[in-house]
């Protein structure tokens, strides 16, 4: 682009006439010419007067000028004035004439007459001639409006997510992959009682009872190696050490790589939903004593009456060693049956904790049979049992899964109106898990009533003869024994309940 009817080469910074030019170098200013005017940005060339000596295709096009209305013009006749104040340029431009840096790294916006805004960042950058004097200065405009414009965006959609983050009502926290807490919302500091500067740069599982504090950090790592992992329940303890029942659920956060950088977790708090579980329990356990205690009152009365009956041949005959001897035995022998029975029907009834400790299925089961036997009995019911001799212990409560194990031997009852049988079988299962399966020979389940049976509230009892609860409460005692409880039947034919527990 010729500069005043004459060609400036900008490494050089001397004007000649073009006729001056060897060939060489017009070709090459030509080439300076192209490259200026076909550049992004937009360019101006200033000398010490102020005055444009040189305005690339990209700024007319910007500003809609023509190129003899911008050559030889003045800084105040090209840019408006709001823009030469702001920006101070005409004090900029002598700045870098004076002192032959060059100045950048700002931002201003300018509007052309019927556009709209746009923002430029902006630089001042020194020409110099062949004696390195600042023989001109360059304003490199480059347009922004479309990153500003994204850059907006994205702190408008940051701001939402640290909004939504924030106003959730469960834990919300971040970490990168090696456990390590980066963020840690405010629902998280108002149940866990921690605040973010006691969390970040510390470890989740240290927030764990020391019990699961491994089973946390294993967890972790497995996530870590991207391993999707189901959703788990795992205690913390708050600030005032009070134990916090969480449901977790955990996601990855990759790069554009995929690569993992790190780890989300969302942790719903049960606590409330744990003590309405186990009021409930408590409720159906009560409902379920009301139901065993007629059985319970025949089976006590048994040797009661033996002892009653022993007591009076004691009486009648005070002398005979013999017979007080096989008296006293008929008594004893009497009064521990029926303690037995009480103890296990006051344990049964007893508010359970919920700690899970080593036990044997087996032994769970047949006390359970001890509570229930005479009811079993009194309705012509079989009990066939078929337990393998050699399970080993699992981790769970005692008192709830007697509490799921009655459930299921009351509900084969009531299927088996008429009588049959029910069996009872004990066996491992993929050397990880403990099956306990109980079968009946009633009615059965209606196919259509399958996917509701363990809805609370759902029965197919007569009013009054059925609360709905108990496999709503059996399933919701399996899930929190991490196990699984699933049913298959035939309309007629009898159902079967399988319920698979973990091994310790």
């Amino acid at each position: 682009m010729a500069i005043f009817g004459k060609t400036k080469s900008p490494i050089i910074g001397v004007s000649r006439p073009e006729q001056e030019l060897s060939a060489s170098e017009q070709k090459y200013q030509y080439l300076c010419d192209m490259v200026l005017s076909s550049i992004p940005s937009s360019i101006l060339m200033f000398d010490k007067g102020l005055k444009v000596i040189f305005a690339n295709k990209n700024f007319l096009e910007k500003s809609r000028q023509r190129e003899r209305e911008t050559i030889g013009k003045k800084i105040d006749e090209v840019l408006p004035t709001v823009i030469l104040n702001y920006t101070l340029l005409p004090e900029r431009i002598k700045e870098v004439f004076e002192s032959g840096r060059g100045y950048g790294g700002r931002r201003m916006t300018y509007r052309s007459p019927g556009l709209p805004s746009r923002v430029y960042y902006y630089s001042l950058v020194p020409l110099k001639d062949t004696s390195d004097q600042t023989d001109s200065v360059m304003l490199l405009m480059d347009d922004i409006t479309e990153q500003v414009r994204l850059g907006e965006e994205v702190r408008r959609a940051e701001r939402h997510l640290a909004s939504v983050v924030e106003s959730a009502s469960d834990i919300v926290v971040s970490m990168k992959p090696d456990g390590t807490i980066l963020t840690w919302n405010s629902a998280a500091e108002r149940i866990s009682g921690f605040t973010n500067r006691d969390t970040v740069g510390k470890y989740l599982s240290g927030f764990c009872p020391k019990e699961r504090k491994k089973e946390m950090e294993s967890t972790i790592k497995d996530l870590s190696i991207g391993r999707r992992v189901k959703q788990v329940e795992m205690n913390m303890i708050s600030k005032g050490k009070k134990e916090i029942y969480l449901s977790w659920i955990f996601s990855h956060m990759r790069d554009d790589d995929g690569k993992i950088i790190g780890i989300v977790g969302i942790g719903r708090d049960l606590t409330e939903r744990r003590e309405l579980e186990a009021q409930l329990i408590q409720s159906a356990k009560l409902a379920s004593v009301g139901v065993l205690a007629g059985g319970i009152a025949h089976e006590i009365r048994n040797p009661l009456g033996v002892c009653s009956s022993a007591a009076q041949i004691l009486l009648e005959s005070p002398y005979d060693k013999k017979l007080q001897k096989e008296c006293s035995e008929k008594i004893y022998s009497g009064i521990g049956r029926a303690s037995y029975i009480i103890e296990n029907l006051l344990r049964f009834a007893r508010p359970s904790e919920g700690r899970l400790e080593p036990i044997k299925v087996n032994d769970v089961i047949d006390e359970t049979i001890t509570l229930i036997a005479e009811q079993i009995k009194l309705q012509r019911i079989m009990i066939e049992k078929k337990l393998s001799s050699d399970l080993p212990f699992i981790e769970g409560n005692s008192n709830l899964l007697k509490q799921v194990f009655l459930n299921m031997m009351l509900n084969a009852a009531n299927a088996m109106e008429d009588g049959g049988t029910l069996t009872i079988k004990t066996e491992i299962f993929s050397s990880k898990d403990v099956n306990i399966t109980f079968s009946d020979t009633g009615c059965g389940i209606p196919k259509e009533n399958l996917d509701k049976i363990f809805d609370p509230f759902f029965t197919t009892m007569p009013v009054g003869k059925g609360t709905g609860l108990g496999l709503s409460i059996s399933y919701s005692i399996i899930i929190q024994h991490n196990g699984s409880i699933n049913v298959r039947s035939t309309s007629g034919k009898g159902s079967t309940f399988v319920i698979k527990l973990p091994l310790k």
